[in-house]
C-alpha cells in the first residue's frame, strides 16, 4: 500500500504509539485545548481514526487560565498487562502524571503524580520494573534524560532519579523513549528544539541504567535544510513494529512555500520506514529524511477525509474548547445546529471564552457557515455562570475565527450596529433601527497588539452565510447576504504561524461568541483541496 505523509493532517503533534490485540494506538499533545490528548486507532499505521480523548474531566488536568502552548505537553501511552497507560506532563503546574484504562474506548483514571522534573515523561516496563523517563536534571544537578524507578501503583518513586544519557550533542534533549530489542536497550531522543533544526538521535546499552552508546550516525533523522524543503521540523520519533516491519510515527510540519519559512497547521504526524543494520543499528527513511510518499505492507488504500460537516464530524471528538469551558454556553438543539452563548470574555482573553474549534487539516480550504445572531441585552438569562455578572462591557458579536492563540486571529463576525439597542428577540428580517441597519458584517484582524477592523459591512438582519476560502498563503473573507456575495478582505497566513506568534499549537477554525449575544450556526461545509 501506497501512503503520503502526513498520515494524521492538522495540529496534532508530539505522537506516542503502541500496540495492542492487533491495533495501534497513538496520542498527541492538546496543551490549552480541552478535552486534552486526544487519542487514535488504527489497523494498518495509515488510516487513523480518532476514538476519544484521554483527558475528559477538569479533575485529570489544570488548565484554568493557562497561558497559550501551556497546559497537556508531549505524552506517552503504553500498553502493558492489559492496562494502558498515558503519561504526560502540565507544562502549566509543572506536573508530570499518568492515567491508565483497562477500556482503550472507556474513562481514564484521575492523575497519578510523579515526583520526577523534567518534560515528554516516558514509561518502560520490564521483568516487574516500571521506568520513568523524562528531560531534566537528576539529583546530582547532572542535565540529561533521567530516570527513576517507580511503583506504577502510586506513582512512588523507588530510587532517586539519575541522569542516564546526555544526547547527541544538540539542544533542547527531550521526547525520551526505551525500547528492549533483541540483546540491546535503545534510547531515543529529539534535539535541536521543535523547529527548523529539529531531528531525532538514539543510543543503546546492554543495561537498564546504561552507559549508553551513541549511535554514529546521528542524528538517525531529520530534514534541516533538506529536500524535500516543504516538509520540515521532523522530530519527536516513537517506534513502532508491524508485521516485523519497523516504523517511526513522528511530527514534523509542512511551511507554506519553498522562499516561505513559515507554518500554521501546526505540527503534524508523519510515518517514515525504519531499516535495520546487520551491526544492531537502525536508519531511517530517505538517507536520515522523511519524504512524501512510501510503501507499507497491506492491500487496503489511504483514506483522507476532505469535507467536514457538522452531520460528518462528532462534537466530542473533532471539536474542541479553550481551556475550562462553561458547559451553559453551549446548546446542541439539533444534529446539524450549534447554539454559543457569549459572556464576559473574548477572544483576546487567555481564558474560556465562548468558543468551540476544530483544526484545519490542509492549505486549500473552502468554508461556508450559516450564522443567526440575536443580542439580549437586559436579560437576565445572558451572563457569565461562572462569576454571575452581567455582561454589559463587552460588544456582543458571534461569528468564526482563524484562531491561533489569543494574540493572532482573523475573526468574520456578525454585531449590532454601534448604538444599536435592539434587542432582535424574533429574528425579524430588515429589521431597523430609527431608519438605519441595525446590523453588520465584519473583518477583525488581530495580529500581535494591532488590533484592526479591515471591512465593516451594514447588512439588514443578523443572517448570513460566513465564507472563508483560503491557499498556502493567503485566507479571504466573504458574506453572502440577500444573494449577494460581498468580499471583505483578505489576511496572510504567515501572521498565524508560528515563526510569527511562537507556541507550540496550530491553526483552528473556531466558532465564537462574545458578550450579550447567542449565535446560531447551521450548515457547516468545510472542504479542502489536496
Amino acid at each position: 500500500m501506497k501512503y503520503t505523509n502526513p498520515v494524521v493532517r492538522g495540529f496534532y503533534p508530539d505522537p506516542s504509539v503502541c500496540s495492542a490485540e492487533g491495533k495501534y494506538y497513538l496520542a498527541a499533545s492538546s496543551f490549552q485545548y480541552f478535552p486534552g490528548v486526544p487519542l487514535f486507532e488504527s489497523e494498518d499505521l495509515v488510516n487513523w481514526k480518532q476514538i476519544r480523548h484521554v483527558l475528559t474531566r477538569p479533575s485529570q488536568v489544570m488548565l484554568d487560565k493557562v497561558r497559550s502552548s501551556g497546559g497537556v505537553f508531549a505524552p506517552t501511552i503504553r500498553y502493558h498487562d492489559g492496562r494502558f497507560y498515558m503519561v504526560t506532563n502540565n507544562n502549566s503546574t509543572n506536573e508530570n502524571f499518568y492515567v491508565y484504562t483497562d477500556d482503550i474506548y472507556g474513562e481514564w483514571s484521575d492523575p497519578v503524580i510523579v515526583d520526577q522534573g523534567g518534560i515528554d515523561p516516558s514509561l518502560y516496563f520490564e521483568d516487574g520494573h516500571t521506568y520513568f523517563i523524562s528531560n531534566g536534571q537528576d539529583a546530582n544537578g547532572k542535565n540529561g534524560i533521567i530516570q527513576c524507578e517507580i511503583d506504577i501503583a502510586t506513582g512512588k518513586k523507588l530510587c532517586e532519579s539519575v541522569c542516564i544519557w546526555t544526547g547527541a550533542g544538540g539542544r533542547y534533549i527531550e521526547s525520551p523513549h526505551m525500547y528492549r530489542i533483541g540483546e540491546y536497550y535503545y534510547l531515543m531522543v529529539a534535539e535541536g528544539g521543535t523547529e527548523y533544526g529539529h531531528m531525532i538521535a538514539y543510543s543503546r546499552s546492554t543495561s537498564v541504567w546504561g552507559p549508553f552508546e551513541n549511535y554514529p550516525g546521528n542524528p538517525v533523522l531529520t530534514n534541516r535544510n533538506k529536500a524535500p524543503y516543504i516538509i520540515q521540523g521532523i522530530g519527536h520519533g516513537d517506534l513502532i513494529c508491524k508485521d516485523s516491519e519497523w516504523f517511526m510515527l513522528c511530527l514534523g510540519f509542512r511551511q507554506i512555500h519553498l522562499w516561505e519559512p513559515y507554518h500554521h497547521l501546526g505540527r503534524e504526524i508523519f510515518l517514515t520506514p525504519v531499516q535495520w543494520t546487520d551491526d544492531g543499528w537502525f536508519t531511517c527513511g530517505n538517507d536520515g529524511t522523511t519524504d512524501w510518499e512510501y510503501e507499507i505492507a497491506g492491500d487496503g488504500m489511504q483514506e483522507r477525509k476532505n469535507l467536514y460537516t457538522f452531520d460528518n464530524t462528532d462534537w466530542n471528538l473533532d471539536w474542541c474548547y479553550l481551556r475550562k469551558p462553561n458547559p451553559a454556553n453551549y446548546e446542541f438543539p439539533v444534529e446539524n445546529q450549534v447554539v454559543l452563548t457569549g459572556c464576559d470574555l473574548t477572544l483576546e482573553d487567555a481564558d474560556s471564552p465562548t468558543f468551540l474549534g476544530i483544526r484545519q487539516v490542509d492549505f486549500d480550504m473552502t468554508l461556508t457557515c450559516d450564522a443567526a445572531i440575536k443580542t439580549t441585552s437586559g436579560s437576565t438569562d445572558v451572563h457569565d455562570q461562572t462569576t454571575n455578572v452581567q455582561v454589559d462591557s463587552i460588544r456582543p458579536a458571534a461569528g468564526i475565527t482563524i484562531y491561533m492563540c489569543e494574540n493572532e486571529h482573523y475573526d468574520l463576525l456578525i454585531r449590532p450596529s454601534t448604538g444599536s439597542t435592539d434587542t432582535n428577540t424574533d429574528n425579524d428580517s430588515g429589521n431597523t433601527i430609527d431608519g438605519t441597519v441595525a446590523y453588520e458584517a465584519v473583518l477583525r484582524l488581530n495580529i500581535g497588539d494591532i488590533k484592526h477592523e479591515q471591512c465593516c459591512v451594514p447588512i439588514s438582519d443578523p443572517n448570513a452565510t460566513l465564507k472563508i476560502t483560503s491557499d498556502p498563503l493567503k485566507y479571504h473573507f466573504s458574506i453572502i447576504h440577500d444573494g449577494h456575495e460581498t468580499e471583505l478582505g483578505s489576511a496572510r497566513s504567515k501572521y498565524l504561524s508560528s515563526e510569527v506568534s511562537s507556541g507550540f499549537t496550530g491553526v483552528m477554525i473556531g466558532l465564537f461568541a462574545e458578550g450579550n449575544i447567542t449565535g446560531c450556526f447551521t450548515d457547516y461545509h468545510c472542504s479542502y483541496i489536496i
